[in-house]
């Protein structure tokens, strides 16, 4: 999945960890908040310099893309 508008990934910027565009917030954080019972506004709380429409944008097409792999296998 790649989302140059809302992920960056760069040798030079937390060592290529991909992180919110903009920012040095990493994507893992995102989904560790969210494994942790966290709701996005409390992300977005601790988080300041991430945009909320990247982090929709980021979940949007990480939903896609798991329903994607997920359709083509049971089709298999």
């Amino acid at each position: 999945m790649l989302l140059p508008d809302v992920v960056t990934i760069d040798k030079e910027i937390m060592s290529g960890t991909p992180v919110f565009k903009d920012t040095r917030v990493p994507i893992k954080n995102l989904i560790d908040y969210l494994e942790g019972g966290y709701d996005i506004e409390v992300f977005l709380d601790h988080f300041p310099a991430v945009k909320r429409e990247y982090v929709i944008k980021f979940l949007e097409a990480s939903g896609r893309e798991y329903l994607m792999s997920h359709y083509h296998e049971s089709l298999a």
